[in-house]
């Protein structure tokens, strides 16, 4: 089964879209939420049941992986999917993200508005700079063992063909709003040429290991908030063509204002060719994902539903929670009334807030399955909203009820 993506309902009026993206692991029904499973699991919970919370996709992280327990043995297991028995569509990002935060010591926490400081050498209090780019790529101390490592764009283009994952992304260089639009220049520019030559050696791979399921490759736009760098980028990345072999779609990220988000996406979007799939990278807060749909996003990925859930934070219609707070104890209802998964027809709240307090491993089993449950239906319903000409008056539904308005890079 070949890489495909078929447009099957355009909405009038917006760049929203549904449809079909067919990999060599089946079919996700677009748009779609893609749970994140960095180290090829998704943490505390079992494939089996992300399968059955709906996920179509699950995306893994190539740094990660390369580092422990290194691509060449996902590669011998047969892919990732089979290394962690996952049947369906998976996808990998390129570890940009991870050396940017390698580089400027801010972990997972990165700014998301454009009114901030502007510095080139940012890095956070008291961290070691732990990743050093050139134009040639980047090179890095492992975080785990301090052993130096260099990526370049044929490094990472290796790496991800060996974890084998259906949908792999060209290797960027991601930068934060904090960078001088001078900087934002320098690293679209070396974004640019990085492409160019990831196309190079995915050809290379893709014909020298003809025997395996083709692997989809996205180039990713960079840009920052200004608007004539993004669509430079879009355009640049859209038209390129190299030893015969252009771009499968598209992943849009790097710094992105969250208060400007569909401002930006779609700058992008109408940019980008129309017939290609469009990820949006690592956002995943329900409110931006409706900013995201209705700018013609394919597919999101983002940690933030499984990793707020092991702090107890959980998702309802109503709003964001914690269940470790006091008023939860004696709480015999389900977490939210209107939930189908796992967790909301078999425990109560008051459950939820013993196995937090009790620091039971089980509690992050069970809130993560809602949460990304939660997500995962969002995008569903926005999905058959589109299909029944209701979308608008869906958002407005939500929203109207949902209070909690996300960070994001600070929740």
């Amino acid at each position: 089964m070949a890489f495909s993506f078929d447009i099957k309902h355009a909405e009038s009026g917006s760049l929203a879209r549904v449809g079909t993206i067919t990999t060599p692991h089946g079919q996700i029904q677009t748009p779609a939420f893609i749970p994140v499973g960095t180290k090829a699991t998704v943490k505390s919970v079992l494939p089996e049941a992300m399968a059955d919370l709906g996920a179509q996709a699950l995306l893994a992280n190539a740094y990660h992986l390369y580092l422990q327990p290194g691509a060449d043995i996902l590669d011998e297991a047969g892919g990732l999917g089979e290394f962690m028995n996952w049947p369906g569509p998976t996808f990998t990002d390129s570890g940009g993200f991870q050396v940017l935060s390698l580089g400027v010591g801010f972990k997972k926490v990165l700014a998301m508005d454009a009114k901030t400081f502007r510095r080139d050498d940012v890095i956070a209090d008291n961290k070691e700079r732990l990743a050093h780019v050139d134009d040639e790529g980047v090179t890095f101390k492992s975080h785990l063992d301090g052993s130096m490592h260099r990526f370049t764009p044929e490094v990472s283009m290796q790496v991800q063909h060996q974890i084998g994952a259906d949908i792999i992304f060209a290797f960027d260089e991601c930068t934060t709003l904090h960078n001088t639009r001078p900087y934002q220049v320098l690293a679209m520019d070396r974004t640019y040429a990085w492409a160019m030559r990831c196309l190079d050696e995915h050809k290379r791979l893709t014909d020298e290991r003809s025997a395996k399921p083709y692997q989809a490759l996205f180039g990713v736009i960079q840009g920052a908030q200004y608007e004539d760098l993004r669509k430079k980028a879009a355009g640049d990345l859209g038209q390129m063509q190299s030893s015969g072999m252009s771009f499968d779609g598209f992943g849009i990220g790097g710094a992105l204002d969250k208060g400007a988000l569909g401002t930006i996406v779609s700058w992008v979007n109408q940019i980008l060719p129309e017939n290609k799939p469009k990820h949006l990278l690592g956002i995943g807060a329900p409110e931006d994902l409706f900013v995201g749909v209705e700018n013609g996003i394919d597919t999101f990925d983002c940690v933030l539903a499984s990793r707020i859930a092991r702090t107890s934070a959980v998702y309802t219609m109503e709003g964001r929670f914690n269940l470790s707070n006091s008023g939860f104890k004696r709480d015999f209802t389900a977490i939210d009334d209107e939930c189908d998964c796992y967790t909301c027809t078999h425990y109560t709240r008051a459950y939820m807030h013993h196995v937090f307090r009790g620091k039971e491993i089980i509690s992050a089993t069970l809130a993560t399955i809602h949460n990304e449950r939660f997500i995962v239906r969002l995008v569903d319903q926005m999905r058959q909203a589109l299909l029944d000409g209701n979308f608008k008056e869906m958002k407005a539904d939500f929203l109207g009820r949902y209070k909690h308005r996300s960070g994001q890079a600070s929740d």
